[in-house]
């Protein structure tokens, strides 16, 4: 009798698929990615309207089962019993509308990544750049790989923040904490010991590229040892660079050790000069991003430095276990916390 009520279930589900796939068109392979996923999409919702939560029950999946080896014989592959589990996660994970805006600009692939990240607000940003940045599933998968989410500006800050943020986002505005990591990785400098900030800088000219991929999308180089004159005294700012999206100027200072607080005052006056003599008049205020050698969340935060064109973060000349990142990134965000409560309490 189970057997047969596993056929009937199946033969139900088949009938409707089918008519879907038919409504789609013949050749599916004709059409374009958006009305492919769209086709998939649509698929795993009308599973999941037809069998609810039976569908997580043995024997759903054997229903499951059953019907994707009579979708492979008559439509051929792509319907393997994993893929329509697929399916079914990205209905439950995207709604339809949201679904129908991002399916224009990302493809199934990258659903089927996406959807393997569990915390939302780490998805989302990796939804949302790969949209803004016009990553490939190749490239989402090397940012997932390299932490990019536990290592820039915004992981730290408050969900709420970091989901309205990130709806924000888009390919003509992006905010500086989507752009600024709290860690770099510069292992491709081959440093090893002892280095001077002179053998720092020098490293990184000689791997301009290399740094602007790390750096980010949009960064364009300037100058090295930008000389600035305040009353006869010369002061000269490690490098500069320019941000297209932000559009504005990026002063960066290299920093030996942990941040200290005279740091603070010296990029005060990079920014100042820049804003008064270098700033084109349609341009936005210069940032100024201060690379230290060794992490001090809590003088960072102390200082409010978040609040201020200044961001302060560490680089690493090795790339760390990934469990580095993880405790570094709860660290800040016990602090972020704190600070908070404390506010409150005031």
């Amino acid at each position: 009798m189970e057997i047969v009520s596993i056929n009937e279930n199946s033969n139900r589900l088949l009938l409707g698929i089918e008519r879907l796939i038919e409504h789609t068109g013949k050749n599916v392979a004709l059409y374009l990615n958006t009305t492919v996923s769209r086709l998939y999409w649509s698929i795993g919702n009308y599973i999941i309207s037809e069998m609810q939560y039976e569908m997580y029950s043995e024997y759903g999946q054997q229903i499951l089962a059953t019907l994707s080896q009579r979708l492979s014989e008559k439509f051929g592959k792509g319907y393997s019993y994993s893929a329509l589990t697929r399916m079914i996660k990205v209905a439950e994970v995207y709604p339809e509308e949201m679904f129908a805006t991002v399916s224009q600009a990302l493809s199934w692939s990258h659903f089927i990544e996406l959807i393997s990240i569990e915390d939302t607000p780490k998805r989302l940003f990796y939804q949302q750049m790969s949209i803004v940045e016009n990553w490939s599933v190749r490239t989402l998968r090397q940012k997932e790989d390299s932490m990019l989410f536990e290592r820039t500006a915004i992981a730290a800050k408050p969900q709420d923040e970091i989901l309205l943020t990130l709806q924000q986002t888009n390919n003509i505005e992006i905010s500086p904490d989507l752009v600024f990591k709290s860690t770099y990785i510069l292992d491709f400098l081959g440093l090893n010991g002892y280095f001077s900030e002179k053998d720092l800088e020098d490293a990184i000219l000689a791997q301009l590229e290399k740094f602007i991929l790390e750096l980010g999308q949009g960064f364009a180089f300037l100058e090295r040892q930008k000389r600035i004159s305040i009353d006869s005294a010369d002061y000269y700012l490690d490098l500069l660079f320019y941000h297209r999206k932000l559009n504005r100027l990026v002063a960066i200072d290299l920093k030996l050790g942990k941040f200290q607080p005279q740091h603070k005052g010296q990029m005060e006056l990079y920014l100042k000069y820049l804003q008064k003599y270098e700033k084109q008049p349609h341009e936005n205020s210069p940032i100024g991003l201060l690379l230290c050698s060794e992490g001090n969340s809590k003088h960072i935060e102390l200082l409010m430095l978040d609040e201020e064109n200044i961001k302060v973060a560490q680089y690493l000349t090795t790339f760390p276990d990934k469990q580095w990142f993880i405790d570094k990134l709860n660290k800040s965000i016990a602090i972020a916390q704190e600070n908070v409560k404390q506010q409150h309490t005031k």
